[in-house]
């Protein structure tokens, strides 16, 4: 049987990886020891990497995709083909991003008063890159981990990612600027996806995330209308195309189901019960297919 190997992170994204997943219709099975889960699909095979190594690994065609930030495709300098961009994270939905930071009393202001300065980091060549476009000299160094605590007596600065910025703060740092930001990437072997099973389970794999990504931000609405209310409550309604509106056994009464963005809910629903909607149902979903 044909199978396709696929890449997943291993480590913080792991769990939100496997949320993501279960939503786009693939149950994902691993203990916190193992690197090869179980998946409820036969044509797939799973195998966990570090983000950091994902890239060079679909690169080599060590698997033929794989999750990966655009952080590591960029510092690794990895040649593969990108197929979708994932918006999701350990923490957030937003993006992550890589910043130069600095503890709160330094007298650094921007990233040219670092000249002949110590960077801790562990993303090294978009730093240095970062730098060179700069016109900046400083010495760039690996960090094994607990970067965010080296500032200021092991390095004058730190290049670090984060999602909210909090536990910067907690660490008594101060963001200068913004170095790269990064986002969750879906990614292919260039030479895998000119096969054409291959390229067809991807693309299929990759239209169920989306749709699952989608779905992160929406819910469901469904509703009872009378008649004489329909035309009001269905001016209240956004939807992705129109409200699919069916009769009840009472001739007088319908159904209107719509699909809305999560956040506007608490405002639209009182509407709808002002205008006349009974029944509210507000329910998950866990696609989204366009």
């Amino acid at each position: 049987m044909l199978k396709l190997k696929l890449g997943l992170p291993k480590g913080s994204l792991e769990n939100s990886t496997f949320d993501l997943f279960k939503k786009a219709g693939f149950s994902i099975n691993a203990n916190s020891r193992s690197y090869y889960p179980s998946v409820d699909d036969e044509e797939l095979e799973i195998v966990l990497f570090r983000p950091q190594e994902m890239s060079r690994y679909v690169e080599d065609g060590i698997v033929d995709a794989g999750l990966t930030g655009h952080d590591w495709i960029v510092e690794n300098g990895s040649n593969v083909q990108e197929v979708l961009e994932l918006t999701y994270s350990k923490q957030t939905k937003k993006p992550v991003r890589w910043v130069l930071a600095v503890h709160k009393e330094s007298p650094v202001k921007n990233v040219k008063d670092l000249n002949g300065k110590k960077i801790a980091t562990e993303l090294i060549n978009v730093t240095k890159e970062y730098l060179k476009k700069n016109k900046v000299k400083a010495e760039v160094e690996f960090s094994w981990g607990a970067t965010e605590a080296k500032p200021p007596k092991l390095a004058d600065a730190i290049v670090e990612a984060t999602e909210t910025g909090s536990s910067l703060v907690a660490n008594n740092l101060r963001i200068v600027d913004t170095v790269i930001t990064s986002v969750t990437k879906f990614i292919v072997n260039r030479e895998s996806y000119k096969e054409t099973w291959k390229k067809k389970k991807i693309d299929n794999i990759a239209m169920l995330l989306k749709g699952a990504i989608l779905a992160h931000e929406k819910v469901g609405l469904k509703m009872n209308v009378s008649k004489k209310d329909l035309d009001q409550v269905l001016k209240i309604l956004p939807a992705l195309k129109n409200p699919t509106v069916m009769p009840l056994s009472d001739k007088n009464w319908f159904d209107v189901d719509t699909v809305i963005d999560e956040s506007v809910a608490r405002i639209l629903i009182p509407e709808l019960k002002k205008a006349g909607a009974s029944g509210i149902i507000e329910y998950p979903l866990n696609k989204v297919i366009l």
